[in-house]
C-alpha cells in the first residue's frame, strides 16, 4: 500500500461527526491502525503520510497520558517515539500551540530522566515511580485541563486538510 491509499467510508465520518470529536478523530486512527495490522511499527510506518502518524501519535500520547500521565508514556516505550521525533512542531502545525509547548516541556524531563524511567521495574517500582518523579504531575494535569482543546483544534484541521488524512469513499 502507497501512502495516503487509505480509505475511510463517508457515512462512518458523518455518523462519528455527529457523536462528537473523539469518535471523528477514531474514525482516521481506527482505520490507519487496521490498514497497520493493529499497530505502528519501524516496518510498517512508510504505509503512513507525517500528517496520519502525527495524529495516530496523538491518540497513543492522549491514551496514555491520560491512563497513566507522562511518566507512564515514557516507561510503556514512547518516548522515542514523541520526544525525539517532531511531533511537538506537527502539533503546532496543525494548531494544537498550548499543547505543543506542553510536549517540549515533557521532552526536557524526558531526557533528564530517561534512563531511570525505561528501566525495566516490577509493579511495585513502577507505583514509585510516580512519587519519584512528581515534576511530571504538572505537566499530566495540564494536559487534562487541555485534552478536549486539543482534540478540538486537531479534529478541526483533520476536518479542513481531509485529503491528507485519507480518501473519503462515498459507499
Amino acid at each position: 500500500m502507497e501512502k495516503n491509499e487509505i480509505t475511510v467510508r463517508d457515512a462512518d465520518l458523518c455518523a462519528a461527526a455527529q457523536e462528537g470529536m473523539d469518535e471523528f478523530i477514531a474514525v482516521f486512527t481506527n482505520r490507519y491502525l487496521e490498514v497497520l495490522g493493529g499497530a505502528l511499527t519501524g516496518e510498517n510506518m512508510h504505509m503512513l503520510n507525517g500528517e496520519q502518524i502525527s495524529l495516530l501519535a496523538y491518540i497513543m500520547f492522549r491514551d496514555e497520558v491520560m491512563d497513566g500521565g507522562f511518566v507512564q508514556l515514557i516507561h510503556n516505550g514512547y518516548g522515542p517515539f514523541i520526544f525525539e521525533n517532531p511531533f511537538a512542531k506537527a502539533m503546532r502545525l496543525m494548531g494544537a500551540h498550548d499543547f505543543s509547548k506542553l510536549v517540549y516541556k515533557g521532552r526536557k524531563l524526558y531526557e533528564k530522566y530517561r534512563d531511570e524511567l525505561t528501566r525495566e521495574c516490577s509493579d511495585e517500582e513502577f507505583m514509585a515511580l510516580f512519587e519519584r518523579f512528581s515534576e511530571f504531575d504538572e505537566l499530566d494535569d495540564a494536559f487534562v485541563e487541555m485534552e478536549e482543546e486539543v482534540t478540538a483544534a486537531l479534529a478541526h484541521y483533520v476536518d479542513e486538510h481531509i485529503d491528507q488524512f485519507a480518501t473519503i469513499v462515498k459507499e
